[in-house]
């Protein structure tokens, strides 16, 4: 009896923490959002590594400002920088989502800096650092990354 008693309890944790984990990756199914920023590692101040998180209904900003990235403090920004860049996501070229995470060129090696781009949806995250070089990069690229510097740069105005 005592060991039945305790096979039950078990028994529910294990379902409890299962159900719990379904409800997470539901909501995490649901997520959808764009990393994009620049970094310069031969720069001084505050622009010189700029990274913000794009959703469908906000922009958030980073405030760690970590060159090798992957770790980040994002804070909400107002709806009106939101609308700045709201359709970058539809720039985000096709080709590149098929690639897998990867390096193009060699950014930021000649303190010509670089741009993170990393994307998340149905689960998959892809992250990929792109050179400022554009004879480094495939030609599908260039205007994408065009695009980014000149919403970052509407961004730090």
């Amino acid at each position: 009896m005592k060991n039945s008693i305790v096979l039950f309890f078990c028994s529910c944790l294990i379902f409890l923490s299962a159900c719990n984990e379904d409800k997470e990756n539901d909501e995490m199914a649901g997520e959808k959002y764009l990393l994009f920023g620049h970094f310069y590692g031969e720069c001084l101040g505050e622009q010189c590594i700029e990274t913000y998180k794009l959703t469908d209904s906000n922009l958030y900003e980073d405030l760690e400002d970590n060159y090798g990235g992957g770790s980040y403090d994002f804070v909400e920004m107002s709806n009106a920088e939101f609308e700045l860049v709201q359709d970058l996501m539809t720039f985000l070229p096709q080709e590149l989502l098929s690639q897998p995470d990867q390096t193009f060129g060699c950014p930021d090696c000649l303190d010509q800096g670089g741009v993170l781009i990393s994307h998340f949806q149905n689960g998959t995250e892809k992250t990929w650092r792109i050179d400022n070089s554009v004879d480094q990069v495939p030609e599908y690229l260039h205007d994408f990354v065009a695009e980014v510097h000149e919403r970052i740069a509407l961004l730090s105005n």
